[in-house]
């Protein structure tokens, strides 16, 4: 006789979503003593996964991800929901929280390429496919000559294009390759000195209703309290700045020796300039720290520079 199911968690359909999906039920059945049976996994196709032609900025942005996921969550449908941590909105739905973070894996992004080991390897004018923003005018940064082009799909359609030489390159976040077992695929790691990542790369999480009590504290046993506090200050420095999908931004934080540091970074779409602020102090205080970075670096950036890029 089958156990009887205690959860449902809900996750996009794509291999790397339902690995973390199975990633988080392991250890929710683990923390628990339950048998993984007794958390089932909602397949639920979202708006991201559909729209394939063009940018998320021009479909609707980061929300794209997580609509029809939400909408489950409200109706009762599941029981909480695994998300990447980059794909979040910086406001949630009205009656939903973030629930906690399983311990972050690699944050960097990657070069995926069948004729270069570096992004300055590449031959002048070489194709690089990507689809965020960030990655884009980062890469336009370092190489103003490259073709950058819009490259959509989950990991393994990118990395045949890159490797088949249907493109000359592409980025990958080395989290997402790792939990694939694709990350002998990298032909690089970036530097995150040189090509800091997005805000909450390489971290899974959960979300679940603000008002679920019994789930939240369920959850609450496999929430990393390292991975919590970076992303607290990332993602109040993203929403200072009105991140979204249209705008270039990167921001990564980390705990070493006690202390929390953090540095963000706005870019213009074509790379000719990037605008950057670092803070550190108590990981107490991470929510204010980031939200101080942002608003700094907010009240640098040039009169009308950003505009098209919809920073307040």
């Amino acid at each position: 006789m089958a156990p009887a199911v205690l959860l449902t968690l809900g996750a996009r359909g794509s291999p790397l979503a339902l690995a973390q999906a199975r990633e988080a039920r392991r250890r929710l059945a683990l923390a628990h003593g339950w048998d993984e049976a007794q958390i089932t996994i909602a397949v639920i196709r979202t708006s991201g996964d559909v729209i394939q032609d063009r940018p998320l900025a021009e479909a609707g942005g980061k929300g794209l991800f997580t609509k029809e996921i939400d909408s489950a969550l409200l109706e009762g449908r599941i029981d909480f929901a695994v998300h990447s941590a980059k794909d979040l909105p910086t406001v949630l739905p009205e009656g939903i929280a973030i629930a906690g973070f399983l311990p972050r894996e690699d944050p960097r992004d990657a070069l995926i390429s069948a004729i270069a080991d570096s992004i300055a390897g590449l031959p002048r004018g070489a194709r690089l496919g990507a689809a965020s923003l960030r990655r884009q005018a980062q890469a336009r940064r370092l190489r103003p000559d490259l073709r950058v082009e819009l490259l959509r799909g989950n990991v393994e359609t990118r990395l045949a294009k890159a490797e088949s030489g249907a493109i000359d390159a592409t980025l990958l976040a080395m989290a997402g390759l790792k939990r694939l077992g694709f990350a002998h695929r990298a032909r690089a790691p970036l530097d995150i000195e040189t090509f800091l990542p997005a805000v909450g790369q390489g971290a899974i999480a959960f979300a679940a209703r603000a008002a679920d009590k019994r789930t939240r504290d369920v959850l609450a046993a496999i929430d990393d309290p390292e991975t919590a506090t970076a992303l607290a200050a990332e993602r109040a420095f993203l929403a200072e700045l009105d991140g979204s999908c249209r705008t270039p931004i990167a921001g990564h934080a980390r705990l070493e020796d006690g202390r929390l540091t953090l540095r963000g970074e706005v870019l213009r779409e074509d790379g000719s300039e990037s605008f950057e602020a670092r803070i550190a102090g108590p990981p107490a205080d991470a929510a204010r720290l980031g939200a101080e970075a942002g608003r700094e670096l907010r009240g640098r950036l040039p009169p009308g520079a950003l505009v098209a890029q919809n920073l307040r």
